[in-house]
């Protein structure tokens, strides 16, 4: 078999141009990976270009340098993350825990049992459960005995004012049924007894005759 130095020329031609098509390819996507994962990991267009120019210079080399150099989280990440923290915070928060003796307590504990600190108070309208710091009653607004409400507007008090005068007014109605109902049995009493004396005052002829 004779050895044809064209063949081998362009055999290695072609090898040349796809090692060169797939360098280059490679090359290109690092480029696209690296830009779409520093955008999803920095808000700074600077902090971008800059690592994709260190990836498109250095070639290999670049791409170590950016995975070192890069944040560790992406920014949904760093998002969920600090999601966490909140909730976990706001958990720690609403724990309930006795101010006197810092131990937990139950959320519908009236007197802590540990060091007897009283932690709520009963509505004295509805007589649910409030803190001891409320002065209205967020379930039925009634405002707690002795004090009076800052923001109630001129509807509201005309309203109370009005509801107010018509209980006195039903009370004093009740009170004078109540009065002409007791009137009227002690009338009753006195006709009872005035016809009982009248009855033992007649003979007995005179009760045969009314017969």
């Amino acid at each position: 078999m004779v050895f044809d130095p064209s063949s081998l020329n362009n055999f290695l031609l072609i090898a040349a141009a796809w090692g060169g098509a797939f360098i280059a390819s490679f090359w290109l996507s690092l480029l696209v990976w690296t830009y779409r994962d520093i955008r999803s990991r920095v808000k700074d267009p600077l902090v971008r270009i800059l690592a994709v120019l260190v990836v498109a210079v250095l070639f290999l080399p670049g791409i170590v340098v950016y995975l070192i150099l890069r944040p560790p989280q992406t920014m949904e990440e760093e998002y969920q993350h600090m999601l966490e923290e909140e909730a976990l915070l706001q958990a720690i928060e609403e724990r309930s825990a006795c101010p006197g003796c810092g131990r937990h307590t139950a959320e519908d504990w009236i007197v802590c049992p540990n060091c007897h600190t009283k932690l709520m108070k009963n509505c004295h309208a509805c007589d649910r459960l409030l803190k001891l710091s409320w002065s209205l009653c967020p379930y039925c607004a009634t405002p707690e005995p002795g004090k009076r409400r800052e923001d109630i507007s001129i509807k509201e008090a005309i309203q109370s004012v009005e509801i107010n005068e018509l209980e006195e007014v039903d009370d004093v109605i009740e009170e004078d049924e109540v009065n002409d109902v007791v009137e009227l049995d002690e009338v009753d009493d006195l006709d009872n007894s005035g016809d009982g004396e009248e009855l033992d005052d007649l003979s007995d002829e005179d009760l045969i005759n009314a017969l």
